[in-house]
């Protein structure tokens, strides 16, 4: 029979050994990207722009980094910009557009991307994404290397750009009930924005997006939400359904977070949105119920709760809107950005509306450099 120490020495050398195995596929992984995206042709043409969320971990190394790397690559005289608690991502965007940038490039996590995005949308100019922070969802969807500054400068400074859709929230009951407030990942009203909304910014830091699961707990046994929902389909008709119970509503236009895919099928340059609306009973068992059907879609890669569900329900459709009229006002999220509550929301798409430098292409989308929209209003025109 072998001695503990033994066994414990076989214990250590095991995880030992397993430390090294995902050390050495992520350093393989870093090296890939950079390779793949350092293989473009650089696009030193035309004005930068970078809009930096100074409150995000490593945001001033990666300042340096950016300058560094732009006088390394000819990139000449780039505008930088940092975002304020009254001064976000799309005023700094529309100041570097001001300025003459062609390219405007967000640094920060999916708040920044989500605020810039927001005046790029229609402008006919291309984004770029350098991920700053935790979660960055959106790069991670579309493909931006994460914790890989080298990778992401190349990516956003190099020819290839995508269309995607962008995803917008009205408050139809607000003093501005026009205002599209933009999302790229998901939107949601109820107990999901409940628990962003409780969750503490100096736990996120710590323990990154785990920390939403503290603020999870706050919520389980809340109070569902009741009211009317009435959405557009993908060839125009219109469908109502009256008195529904839920925990939470979403739309996404992209669904995958770490580890977990909250909507398999949402694809974020289709032109549609997919809802989910989400209802759990019996307290605890509902909720791990509802755990067992997010693990079994993401399995599957099919919008569809588990066999073995129950006390739980995900009922999941796409369309081009959906109207949402509620008995008591909800707590509203975009992209993890808490806008307020609302009895009267509107979500939608503009599709195709926002153009984004990728490292990895699809066949038949942008590629190229867009140039900018001349004043004479033609359209941009795109090269290379």
């Amino acid at each position: 029979m072998p001695s503990p120490w033994n066994v414990i020495v076989i214990v250590a050398l095991c995880l030992a050994a397993l430390a090294a195995l995902v050390l050495l596929v992520r350093h393989l992984r870093r090296r890939r990207e950079v390779r793949v995206a350092t293989a473009r042709e650089d696009d030193a043409r035309g004005t930068y722009a970078f809009v930096i969320n100074p409150s995000k971990p490593g945001a001033e190394m990666a300042r340096t980094f950016i300058r560094e790397y732009c006088d390394e690559h000819h990139i000449v005289d780039p505008i930088i910009l940092d975002t304020q608690l009254d001064k976000d991502g799309g005023v700094c965007a529309r100041e570097a557009l001001d300025r003459g940038a062609q390219v405007v490039v967000a640094c920060g996590g999916d708040g920044t991307v989500r605020t810039v995005a927001r005046t790029m949308a229609g402008s006919g100019l291309a984004m770029g994404i350098v991920p700053i922070g935790t979660g960055n969802l959106f790069a991670r969807n579309i493909g931006i290397p994460i914790g890989n500054l080298n990778a992401a400068m190349a990516v956003a400074t190099s020819r290839g750009s995508r269309t995607v859709d962008a995803g917008f929230v009205q408050m139809l009951d607000s003093r501005t009930p026009e205002y599209k407030h933009r999302f790229l990942i998901v939107a949601g009203a109820g107990f999901d924005a409940d628990m962003i909304d409780d969750t503490d910014p100096r736990l996120k830091k710590s323990i990154s997006w785990m920390a939403y699961f503290v603020g999870a707990v706050k919520h389980l046994f809340q109070q569902k939400a009741k009211g009317t929902v009435q959405f557009v389909d993908d060839t125009g008709d219109t469908h109502r359904q009256p008195d529904l119970e839920f925990r939470t509503v979403m739309a996404g236009n992209c669904g995958q977070i770490p580890g977990f895919s909250l909507m398999p099928e949402a694809r974020f340059d289709d032109g549609l949105l997919d809802f989910e609306m989400i209802d759990t009973s019996g307290g605890v068992i509902g909720w791990m119920s509802l755990f067992g059907d997010v693990v079994h879609q993401t399995v599957v890669k099919k919008a569809k709760g588990s066999p073995l569900s129950f006390n739980s329900t995900i009922e999941q459709f796409e369309g081009r809107q959906a109207t949402l009229e509620l008995e008591k006002p909800q707590t509203v999220q975009v992209d993890g950005d808490i806008i307020g509550k609302s009895r009267h929301l509107r979500f939608g798409i503009d599709p195709r509306a926002l153009i984004v430098r990728v490292p990895e292409l699809p066949e038949g989308d942008v590629t190229g450099v867009i140039q900018p929209i001349r004043e004479t209003g033609q359209k941009p025109e795109v090269v290379g």
